[in-house]
């Protein structure tokens, strides 16, 4: 549910605003009402600030020069090294260096195999050579086209040679007309050797610069720290900017949020400030921030509202509902209890091992608990068929669902019974939501479609189990769709003119009529996941299978089932886990919330706050 919020309005002295600020950092409780962007050049110049720490964490963290060749010189390099003041900057300096150093120390390498042919040779000795009016001219011709009886026409000279290729030089006198049987090639800058002391020397730099790498990650809690402070700084500031002034710029006043059930607290804490305000509980058109309050189970769930939007104040808080159905879906998608107990097990990991990932170690636990019963029900442990299984009880196979209906698959039937249930459950809170929002008057034709899908479907189920005789059954339809049309053709909106209300009923009508059998059908897709993910499993169970029926060495062909049905499944884990949120996400994010009538455009509750995430 969307907590209560009360409206604060502060009025203080300009004198006063800073040192208040400061304290309801300390408090961490009360949203101010604040600029999500930088407000002007000091906000921007803060930002930059920050945003150049978390990169240096980043760089920083993956700085492991562990498995490099260089890396005994890079730890030495590493004890030398000065950091200086600025430990993001240095950090930025030395990444940016690096790479730029690497791109010439690539370009040293070519260099260097394009001259290995030349050898070493003295650049001074031949700029000698033309000095006193002799000019060395280099060549290289294939094999095939090199002559041999150019050695007794020319000075020339072989250099080197291989199985495609030969390099040499002539020399000649600078200034006569000189002319040679294939085009001359153009003197290479400077000898193998130089190419591989300049390569050398950049690698050097390299070294130098990634020891100051590894000197400035032993300060990764050091620029942690100070990522915090500017992030609290900069809040502090954004908070501050905020203000209305007025009275010649010598009275701020602030607006700020607060959870209902703090009110009596923080109002004896603004008493003892010595602070003026004023405080009202807080309405729809204040836009106040959104803090959901919900159970252990539900509150798992609330991420993924998160990632849609949070409702506005005076919208329903989808998550309650949303959570069973979400695991349902993804138990469904995935639809094998030998991969539920795997993500409890991943998610037993990820609770003790993983400390950034540990808040999401519950999701994945019930997510899997979700997932092993319903894969149970489902016939399915690790792509084995339960009911082919001797040893599963009679009475638990009876649990279990097989067959068809109406001469189509169960599972696929009950994928769409849940749909039609899922948009059920909508329908009816957009109808609740609504009323509640915008009054009974102005939602008649909401609930008019409410009335004839939703109880239409539950008059259909009565009377298919016989609770009621299908002559009585169609006299009440017939009554709820006289009821339903006046809801949807006439008093859809009470201001227009009944014939516009018409004409709006019938476009209705046309929208809602296509837009719930693309939605009802969208449920296949839970069917469909979990069959081709099952099918894989078993695919990869019967491959498992025939290895080792076809291996002869005893022991081996267990192993080689083993390896098969270990890479397979863990494959098909993480395909079916990947399908297996995204289709559900989509099917609330599109198909729930849009019969629901769910905008999500709220803004998330952010107090000013000391303690900011690093």
């Amino acid at each position: 549910m969307v907590e209560k919020m009360i409206k604060y309005s502060f009025i203080l002295l300009d004198e006063e605003t800073e040192g208040f600020l400061r304290h309801l950092q300390e408090l961490g409780v009360v949203d101010i009402t604040r600029s999500r962007k930088p407000v002007d050049e000091r906000s921007a110049s803060m930002l930059e600030k920050a945003s150049a720490e978390r990169r240096a964490i980043s760089t920083l963290k993956k700085t492991d020069y562990r498995d490099d060749p260089d890396h005994d010189a890079i730890v030495e390099a590493a004890r030398g090294a000065e950091c200086g003041k600025d430990l993001s900057a240095s950090t930025a300096r030395a990444s940016s260096r690096i790479a730029e150093l690497q791109t010439a120390l690539a370009n040293a390498a070519r260099t260097a195999k394009s001259r290995i042919p030349w050898g070493g040779f003295d650049r001074e000795a031949l700029n000698g050579l033309e000095k006193i009016g002799l000019k060395v001219r280099f060549y290289t011709v294939s094999r095939k086209g090199f002559d041999e009886s150019w050695k007794e026409l020319y000075p020339l000279q072989v250099i080197s040679e291989d199985d495609r290729n030969v390099w040499f030089v002539t020399i000649s006198e600078a200034g006569s007309g000189y002319s040679f049987p294939i085009k001359e090639c153009p003197a290479p800058d400077g000898s193998y050797d130089d190419a591989m002391a300049e390569a050398g020397n950049i690698r050097k730099d390299i070294i130098r610069e990634k020891g100051l790498l590894l000197k400035l990650s032993e300060h990764i809690q050091e620029i942690q720290d100070e990522y915090g402070r500017q992030l609290t700084q900069l809040d502090l500031y954004l908070a501050e900017s905020s203000k209305e002034t007025a009275v010649g710029d010598r009275i701020n006043v602030f607006t700020g949020f607060a959870p209902e059930n703090l009110d009596a607290g923080l109002r004896e804490e603004f008493d003892r400030m010595g602070v003026f305000y004023l405080a009202e509980k807080a309405a729809e058109e204040d836009n106040p921030p959104i803090k959901l309050r919900n159970n252990r189970f539900a509150s798992m769930f609330e991420v993924l509202t998160g990632m849609y939007g949070m409702p506005e104040y005076r919208e329903f808080d989808p998550t309650p509902v949303l959570a069973p159905f979400f695991m349902l879906f993804f138990g469904l998608c995935l639809g094998d209890a030998g991969y539920g107990l795997v993500l409890i097990a991943i998610g037993a990991v990820l609770k003790k091992k993983a400390a950034s990932l540990a808040k999401l170690a519950p999701l994945v636990m019930t997510l899997g608990i979700g997932t092993f019963f319903i894969g149970i029900f489902m016939h399915t442990f690790f792509g084995f068929d339960l009911l082919a299984m001797d040893f599963i009880p009679e009475w638990m196979k009876k649990c279990m669902l097989d067959g068809e209906v109406g001469g189509f698959p169960a599972a696929m039937v009950l994928a769409i019974g849940i749909g039609v249930f899922n948009i059920c459950v909508a329908m009816v809170m957009k109808t609740a939501c609504y009323t509640h929002r915008f009054g009974f008057r102005n939602t008649l034709g909401t609930w008019g479609w409410t009335l004839l899908i939703v109880g239409g479907i539950i008059l259909a189920g009565i009377t298919f189990l016989g609770v009621l005789k299908s002559e009585v059954a169609k006299w009440i339809f017939i009554g709820l769709a006289i009821i339903s049309g006046l809801g949807i053709y006439i008093f859809n909106d009470m201001k227009r003119n009944p014939f516009v209300n018409i004409g709006a009923g019938l476009w209705d009508t046309y929208n809602t009529a296509t837009g719930l059998l693309g939605d009802t059908l969208s449920f296949i897709r839970l069917y469909a996941l979990g069959l081709a993910g099952g099918m894989l499993g078993s695919t990869f169970n019967m491959l498992g299978e025939m290895l080792m029926n076809s291996c002869p060495v005893p022991g081996l062909n267990w192993l080689l089932f083993a390896i098969i049905f270990v890479i397979g499944h863990a494959l098909n884990i993480a395909l079916s886990c990947l399908g297996a949120f995204v289709h559900p996400l989509r099917l609330t994010f599109v198909e729930f919330f849009k019969n629901s009538g769910y905008e999500g455009s709220g803004k998330a509750y952010n107090p000013l706050s000391i303690k900011k995430e690093v």
